[in-house]
């Protein structure tokens, strides 16, 4: 009786950890780009806008 696997098999599990890593790989550095998109357009987005207007003084502010 041997201790090593089949090479059939042992080439199938290393494939398939090789397939793992990949996909693992892929999906973190898909959400890295995500997470940095969404923090570029946040950025721009609280650049561009205008500072609140205050209410004149000695005006009541129109409420609905």
């Amino acid at each position: 009786m041997t201790d090593k696997p089949d090479d059939e098999s042992s080439k199938k599990s290393k494939s398939a950890r090789n397939a793992a890593i990949g996909a693992a790989a892929t999906i973190g550095s898909a959400a890295i780009a995500a997470a940095l998109l969404y923090v570029g357009r946040r950025s721009k987005k609280t650049t561009a806008e205008e500072p609140p207007k205050s209410v004149p003084s000695g005006e009541k502010p129109e409420t609905d």
